[in-house]
């Protein structure tokens, strides 16, 4: 499998990461339509901010990503970006998720360059997560 690598004006670049976060107090809260609205969310800001989305599963209590980003715009700026405009959009689209939390993220996250492994192998155990 060759590698395929991107650029901007100044680099070529091939920067993978696996992200995972999780709602407030892990409440079991991406379910009944928010995991839909969710996916489309991320996938609009990934493609804003010029990021490929490679493979993305929400369970009821967690996120996880498989993302390409320009490092000149920074992976943490696009989390801020994917975790704010979430959050945002879907408490506005689905009131009962203000009542059951005074914010929909944590601040925290998990985030791993994905170097040593292939690509195959991680998109393989984030489509699995729903079988765990």
């Amino acid at each position: 499998m060759s590698i395929k690598y991107k650029s901007n004006k100044n680099i070529v670049y091939s920067c993978k990461y696996h992200i995972v976060w999780c709602p407030k107090y892990r409440r079991k809260v991406l379910i009944e339509g928010v995991e839909t609205r969710l996916k489309e969310i991320l996938l609009d800001v990934a493609t804003e901010f010029k990021s490929e989305l490679i493979e993305m599963e929400v369970m009821p209590d967690h996120v996880h990503l498989l993302v390409e980003c320009d490092p000149q715009f920074g992976i943490a700026k696009l989390i801020r970006y994917m975790k704010g405009r979430s959050s945002r959009s879907l408490r506005q689209e689905f009131p009962w998720l203000k009542s059951r939390l005074p914010t929909l993220w944590t601040n925290s996250y998990f985030i791993s360059t994905v170097g040593g492994v292939p690509i195959s192998v991680v998109k393989q155990y984030i489509e699995n997560q729903k079988n765990v």
